[in-house]
């Protein structure tokens, strides 16, 4: 078992099951999965009875316990098992964290259930023409999650949620017209802890806090580490393609200011917050995001954001928006001055007032209220 059930708060009565492409843990460590796994883990504290439907992954069981989430998982190669792993819950309200295939069995198998989704990533064509040229693994791997997650009818699914989401307002115009939607989206933020003060490291320290994968471009942050040689560069994250990560170590692994990390796992100890408290910046070199956890957690503990996408401002606002890919320019101009400092507060500032924790989940909360009607 990888976590107890623990309710701090008296039942609600409420069922709710999470639907998602991953969950943190038994080797998946995606963006998705943490959001997952976190809004799972707070609702089972507030009293409400959590499921999760998942492609298994590793050595997962068919059935599991995670902080307190029932973790139901289906072969990955045979999503159609999920409606049958969803109607066996007893939900009231199921909430996809993002869009995929297992969303479409929940609708057809329960169709008088209520449904919802909060789109984390929505990507249109261009966005997949991207993920094609800058595969993690492979374009065979491309096309089975296109496939899994952006199919044609899946459109036709998203137009008849009981509710939409978005986990960043940048994305509601972009989901809106995507899939002809007539109401637009509302704001659903994702829960962030919010650490003490941190002691920020005596000499000037940036992270990277992401897969080293292509479509991330790890390549670019290392290649500051070679310009910085006065910084030190920490890379927390392994690749899904171990060849190509070996490659990145063979490259760079000799630069004395740079230490790989590899996979950290945030729910298990406090490295990950360790390194991000320390840090005076974070970097994000990937060529297409939504708006990154790493994003939320890296303001939370007070670094600048210097990075190539700008999702809600985040880059801009709270560091430096390198653009056109100048992040030498916008590494130096964040350390002059320490301008790094007043940005990681602005940022601060925003997720304290928006995604923290106990806001987030309240607001679930009331969405699912809303939803679901008297008795909830």
């Amino acid at each position: 078992m990888a976590g107890a059930p623990s309710l701090a708060g008296p039942e609600t009565g409420m069922k709710v099951c999470l639907i998602s492409t991953e969950i943190f843990s038994w080797g998946k460590a995606g963006g998705f999965g943490r959001a997952a796994r976190t809004i799972g883990r707070e609702l089972v504290q507030r009293g409400v009875r959590v499921y999760a439907v998942v492609p298994r992954r590793g050595n997962q069981r068919p059935v599991e316990e995670l902080d307190g989430i029932t973790v139901l998982g289906f072969p990955r190669h045979w999503p159609p098992a999920a409606a049958e792993l969803c109607r066996s819950t007893g939900a009231d309200l199921f909430h996809s964290c993002e869009l995929s295939y297992a969303t479409l069995a929940a609708m057809r198998a329960l169709p008088d259930r209520k449904h919802v989704v909060t789109f984390r990533d929505p990507r249109d064509w261009e966005d997949w023409k991207l993920e094609f040229a800058r595969p993690s693994l492979n374009r065979l791997q491309v096309a089975g999650n296109w496939f899994y997650e952006s199919n044609p009818l899946l459109a036709r699914a998203v137009r008849r949620m009981d509710r939409t989401f978005c986990a960043a307002r940048y994305m509601i115009p972009k989901v809106v017209g995507m899939y002809r939607l007539q109401r637009d989206p509302s704001f659903l933020p994702t829960p962030v802890a919010i650490p003490p003060a941190p002691s920020k490291a005596s000499t000037p320290t940036v992270c990277y806090m992401a897969r080293l994968d292509r479509r991330k471009r790890p390549e670019l942050f290392f290649e500051l580490a070679r310009r910085f040689p006065q910084v030190r560069f920490l890379a927390a994250g392994k690749s899904r393609d171990a060849g190509y990560e070996r490659q990145l170590r063979a490259t760079y692994d000799q630069l004395p200011n740079l230490t790989f990390l590899g996979f950290i796992d945030q729910f298990t100890d406090s490295v990950h917050s360790d390194i991000l408290g320390a840090s005076w910046i974070m970097v994000n070199t990937a060529s297409r995001e939504g708006l990154p956890n790493s994003f939320l957690e890296a303001s939370a503990h007070r670094c600048a954001i210097l990075s190539q996408g700008n999702p809600d401002g985040f880059a801009s606002q709270f560091g430096y928006h390198a653009a056109a890919d100048d992040f030498s320019a916008g590494l130096a101009w964040l350390l002059e001055g320490n301008r790094w400092r007043a940005a990681g507060e602005r940022g601060f500032a925003c997720v304290r007032d928006t995604f923290a924790t106990d806001r987030a989940i309240n607001l679930h909360l009331a969405a699912y209220g809303e939803i679901l009607g008297a008795g909830f």
